[in-house]
């Protein structure tokens, strides 16, 4: 009897180390993290298309227009995300349908206040002119704005930049998207924009100044053109040459 009570004890001893073997994985399995696979994460909002273009107008006291404004606007901003607690890139169209406009002018500054209902936000642009060189540019941005996901109103602002260089009486006109920094956490987008802050006569824009990336795109056609007219001139050139060669080959002696 005691031998079989002996051997019986091993057995039961490997017995109870597989089933604590068997129970320690079946918990490691149910406490284990979900995979990749099962955690779902939302894609980042598609950035919005090009913005509708508004016409602004600024008028004097005595109701003569003293600057006009044609354009769409995008604003780029940087803010803190109150629901996802970090900084998030922001991209948002000026929406002519809810943007009202105002400002002032005198001698020698014009400046275009731009408030948008939709977003509680305002755009003030700022235009300086030299009275010495009748040159005009953009010299000051401000943005002000208190959009729903803002953990605190987001401010920013630059008074010493130098865009839309233009000559009085004369408008500044960029078809092409350009983009004009402020401050580290905010620039702007301009599409169509045609601008005119001095010298107007009446309501119309003065003869239009173009801008760098405007002519640049016209270049580039007018080069392409004048290097195709290039190689077929030289091509007919060869094959003049060509012929005259030979048919001075079949001259009698």
């Amino acid at each position: 009897m005691t031998q079989q009570h002996s051997r019986k004890q091993p057995l039961s001893i490997a017995f109870i180390a597989l089933l604590a073997v068997t129970l320690h994985q079946s918990f490691a399995a149910t406490d284990a993290p979900p995979t990749a696979a099962s955690q779902t994460t939302s894609p980042p909002p598609a950035p919005p298309g090009r913005p509708e273009r508004g016409n602004y107008t600024v008028t004097n006291s005595n109701g003569t227009v003293c600057l006009m404004a044609r354009m769409g606007l995008q604003l780029n901003v940087s803010f803190s995300s109150a629901s996802l607690n970090k900084t998030v890139l922001d991209v948002v169209n000026l929406q002519p349908n809810v943007t009202k406009s105002s400002g002032s002018c005198d001698s020698d500054s014009a400046t275009l206040l731009l408030k948008a209902d939709e977003k509680t936000t305002n755009l003030t642009l700022v235009f300086s002119l030299n009275a010495t060189s009748s040159k005009y540019h953009l010299s000051g941005v401000t943005l002000s704005a208190a959009w729903p996901d803002m953990r605190v109103p987001f401010s920013a602002s630059n008074s010493s930049l130098d865009y839309m260089r233009g000559t009085l009486g004369r408008s500044y006109m960029c078809r092409e998207e350009q983009t004009l920094a402020v401050t580290v956490n905010f620039s702007l987008n301009t599409f169509q924009l045609q601008v005119q802050p001095f010298g107007i006569t009446g309501d119309q824009f003065g003869a239009a100044e173009e801008c760098q990336l405007d002519e640049d795109n016209m270049l580039i056609p007018i080069i392409v053109g004048a290097a195709l007219a290039g190689l077929v001139l030289v091509v007919l050139v060869a094959y003049l040459i060509g012929r005259k060669r030979s048919h001075a080959g079949y001259q009698t002696i």
